[in-house]
């Protein structure tokens, strides 16, 4: 039977902040708890990184993603009255000064590609383009001239060159973004193009 988080040699180092090389993640749309919605993200050595665990009665306007051991490290919520579908980051599960905001592009005006602008304090930091719905974005970093900074793609099997449904993808983050901010990036999308 495929794994969802077989080991990879070498394809990351021991850890996810410290390394120098891009960081490979496995994203499972799956919560490791009995009747929650929510993720399971594994390292290359099949660790488990990051969680996030909602129950099906509450609702998804307020998310936390959580570390392996269940401590919040940032808290994703939805921007209520807003014009859009616009969600706002925050660290761990305060309130106030909100990290980054991102903002679904939707109008004539914006570019057809893109889907995502991820902003703070007026400044636009990264926009995301491609199909979350294919499983196939990319994360530009607009500071840096559109470098690609993190990249979501769907997940084979090693063996027999198998593919895992839209709930198993592949996190590839570079090492100009944190591993926790790109996952919440990720979330966001989730969240605007769930299907």
């Amino acid at each position: 039977m495929t794994k969802v988080h077989p080991k990879f040699p070498n394809t990351c180092e021991e850890s996810l902040c410290d390394s120098k090389e891009a960081i490979v993640l496995t994203v499972w749309k799956k919560s490791l708890l009995f009747n929650c919605d929510g993720f399971t993200v594994y390292n290359s050595n099949g660790d488990l990184v990051f969680r996030v665990d909602n129950y099906m009665n509450c609702p998804r306007d307020n998310i936390v993603l959580m570390d392996a051991s269940g401590l919040p490290l940032l808290s994703i919520r939805r921007k209520r009255l807003s014009l859009g579908d616009c969600w706002m980051v925050y660290d761990a599960e305060t309130q106030r000064d909100p990290i980054f905001m991102a903002k679904k592009n939707v109008g004539i005006k914006t570019n057809r590609r893109s889907l995502v602008s991820v902003s703070s304090k007026k400044t636009v930091l990264y926009e995301i383009e491609g199909s979350y719905s294919q499983r196939s974005c990319k994360i530009l970093d607009e500071r840096r001239n559109k470098k690609k900074t993190a990249e979501i793609k769907r997940k084979e099997a090693m063996v027999g060159g198998v593919t895992f449904g839209k709930d198993v993808f592949k996190l590839i983050v570079e090492p100009e973004m944190e591993p926790c901010v790109a996952m919440a990036l990720t979330i966001i999308l989730d969240q605007m193009f769930r299907s």
